[in-house]
């Protein structure tokens, strides 16, 4: 129990944590011991959002510690195992960051001091009773106890007397991670993983941790035959599903691993009063996201990180795992695929076929996730453009044409993602359904997010954009999130029709001093290019905004719509000196030539700090003053590029408009195609494959 007279000796209010004075500790502390069970949640929840905030440890927190220990000693403590994972969270934190100096607020030493102390605590809880306080210990065991020999052997006892998967995958992960962080015991922990992994008495998924585990703390073990044990352990450990089909079968079988079905409920997440939809779903999503349903998760996770770079052996595994008779292990790989596929090139056809085969009726949970990874995948989505359509086809004929609005959460989810991911291929088979959405206003922002890529289309889905963006409300506190998405459709859908409803959300934006939306209703207008013509008038209002944002936005909007260098070149080189110089830049490169009057601030701008300034700046460079600017537009690009890689997209759009003068170029564009990572401006599946289609053309041209 609490010793309450120490607790209330403590000046708590003189110390802090992530959110102000610490006064509020004691009672969360109380609060753990409650019997009420909500009352228990509420306290550790607070405690780790305030006293140990995303791994932070104050002095606070470490004046907690003793009583930590004392609720985790007592067997009375109701959820000891979440007061255990507390410590041990706290004490890894602790220990990893004890080595650095910390001026100001973090009291990692003090912390670490006193977890080590108590390093036996932890041996007794992972010998305790109760299996998930020893769960929640065993990884204490590598991290606080620091005789090496000692802690191995602690390990290897613990194995044989687990008889639980989770409980055995981390007795297996502790002793690599003893291994990483004491020299000393590497080399006895590396032989006992080995020999675990090469024992058939022991079960396949423990034999497989040993294994991922061996490579983990020696990477360049990973032979020719690592991955075909590897594989053959995995098919071990996930056996065919005794009974139960669809998303709700749970895997089991002798010498297996029982695993946690993807479930079929989806419980709302918590955001703000009055949050937007969009604000709901990213709560959802990530909520979603940090689920784990087989216990062999984690581990398949590792083993994708030790594999890194060798994308073929992480592309052998992930198919392995996608094929799985197991339906837990099923979808956990989806999302490992997406990050496979969305780190590295090459060729990943294959896998997104497999990834298509997984949109299956009746399966609306996994089918959603993976709609939804082939979604964000679609630059590389071609190969699952059918079986997309037949999915969103499958489920109207089954359920009609109101699908996208379904009652069912997880099927209206899985029909509207996978109507997302075709959208986003260009098929016009997902029309009928965004019209359904954006006629019927359920779910009508994720129908918004894609209409732009059905240009085809635009007569029947611009006067419903329309619809929806008049209806905005510029005065909100949110009122960009789903306006700025509706003006991205309209600009690239190109109908002029939707002109005077972005004119007037324009002006009523700017009324309401909503610059960030004003300034995207006028990139959207100068999209239109003539076509905006009956919008000049607000435009030129607009170019006079407090907003330097505005201002330059407005003066590239009056140059798209009119074409006149005489008004807009003064108004953009005034607004070279200040903040946003970069787009004011950009909109004098459209301008070319006639802009000359720009070119000495412009080539100030190469001196600037941010290389990103720099970029554009010379690209404007070549685009105004032309041959004359070549060698330091090379010069100040390449340098950019070195810097940042981010920056290698508008890089490369300026050599392939540089022609021959982007010779010296040459050999950084062939290197940049040897490179298996992505890159590219965010590091993302779109900006990187348009980079390597930039990097060919550059080469077919000056090659």
């Amino acid at each position: 129990m609490i010793d309450e007279r120490a607790l209330d000796s403590i000046d708590w209010s003189s110390m802090h944590h992530a959110y102000g004075a610490a006064d509020e500790v004691p009672v969360w502390l109380r609060d753990m011991a409650s019997p009420d069970a909500e009352t228990r949640r509420k306290a550790v929840s607070h405690f780790y959002s305030a006293v140990h905030h995303q791994g932070d440890v104050y002095a606070s927190t470490t004046a907690s510690l003793p009583f930590l220990f004392a609720l985790a000693d007592d067997p009375a403590t109701p959820d000891r195992a979440a007061i255990v994972r507390l410590l041990v969270s706290i004490g890894a934190h602790a220990v990893e960051r004890c080595g650095y100096d910390y001026v100001d607020g973090p009291d990692y030493k003090g912390s670490a001091v006193v977890v080590r102390e108590r390093a036996d605590a932890f041996v007794s809880y992972a010998r305790d009773d109760d299996r998930l306080v020893r769960r929640a210990a065993i990884e204490g065991l590598g991290l606080f106890v620091d005789d090496a020999a000692r802690a191995a052997a602690l390990l290897r006892d613990r194995l044989p007397a687990e008889d639980g998967t989770e409980e055995r995958l981390l007795v297996v992960e502790t002793t690599a991670t003893l291994a990483l962080r004491l020299p000393a015991a590497r080399d006895a922990a590396t032989a006992w993983l080995d020999a675990v992994a090469s024992d058939e008495a022991v079960d396949p998924a423990t034999r497989l941790a040993a294994l991922v585990h061996g490579a983990r703390c020696a990477p360049e073990r990973i032979v020719a035959g690592t991955m075909p044990r590897a594989v053959g352990l995995l098919r071990l450990s996930t056996p065919a599903p005794e009974t139960g089909t669809g998303d709700g079968a749970a895997g089991s079988g002798t010498g297996g691993c029982r695993c946690t079905a993807p479930e079929e409920t989806e419980a709302p997440a918590e955001a703000g009063r009055n949050a937007p939809p969009q604000v709901v779903a990213a709560f959802e999503d990530l909520d979603r996201h940090n689920r784990t349903h087989s216990p062999l998760t984690s581990l398949l996770r590792t083993f994708h990180k030790v594999l890194d770079f060798r994308v073929a052996d992480r592309t052998a595994l992930v198919t392995e795992q996608i094929a799985s008779p197991d339906p837990a292990v099923r979808h956990d790989a989806i999302r490992m695929a997406k990050e496979l596929m969305g780190a590295w090139r090459g060729d990943h056809s294959a896998l997104v076929t497999q990834l298509a085969g997984c949109l299956l009726p009746g399966h609306s949970y996994t089918a959603a996730e993976a709609a939804e990874v082939l979604g964000a995948l679609s630059p590389i989505a071609e190969p699952a453009r059918e079986a997309l359509a037949a999915y969103v086809l499958a489920l109207r004929d089954a359920h009609g044409p109101e699908v996208w609005a379904a009652p069912c959460p997880l099927l209206r989810r899985a029909h509207q993602q996978s109507v997302m991911a075709l959208a986003r291929l260009g098929d016009m088979r997902a029309l009928p359904c965004l019209l359904t959405a954006l006629d019927g206003g359920v779910d009508a922002w994720r129908a918004v997010q894609v209409a732009g890529h059905l240009a085809p289309a635009a007569d029947q889905l611009v006067p419903r954009l329309c619809r929806h963006l008049t209806a905005e409300d510029p005065s909100s506190e949110w009122a960009d999130m789903s306006t700025n998405a509706l003006l991205s459709a309209l600009a690239r859908l190109g109908d002029p029709a939707a002109v005077p409803a972005i004119t007037a959300m324009a002006t009523a934006s700017a009324r309401h001093g909503q610059w960030r939306t004003t300034a995207s209703a006028l990139k959207a207008l100068a999209a239109f290019g003539t076509g905006a013509a009956p919008a000049l008038e607000a435009v030129r209002v607009l170019a006079q905004a407090d907003d330097p944002s505005v201002r330059t936005a407005a003066a590239a909007t009056l140059w798209a719509a009119e074409g006149d260098p005489a008004t807009v070149v003064p108004m953009l080189d005034g607004l070279l000196d200040g903040h946003g110089n970069r787009e004011a830049a950009d909109a004098l490169a459209r301008i070319g030539p006639p802009a000359a009057r720009a070119l000495p601030r412009l080539r100030n701008m190469l001196t600037a700090d941010y290389e990103w300034t720099r970029a554009h700046a010379a690209s404007a460079l070549w685009d105004i003053g032309g041959p004359a600017e070549a060698p330091v537009v090379v010069r100040t690009l390449l340098a950019a590029w070195e810097e940042n890689d981010a920056t290698s997209n508008l890089v490369l759009a300026c050599f392939d408009r540089m022609g021959p003068a982007a010779g010296e170029a040459l050999p950084h564009v062939r290197e940049e195609l040897t490179r298996t990572r992505r890159s590219g401006r965010f590091r993302d599946v779109g900006h990187d494959e348009e980079l390597q289609r930039m990097c060919r053309t550059v080469l077919a041209r000056l090659s």
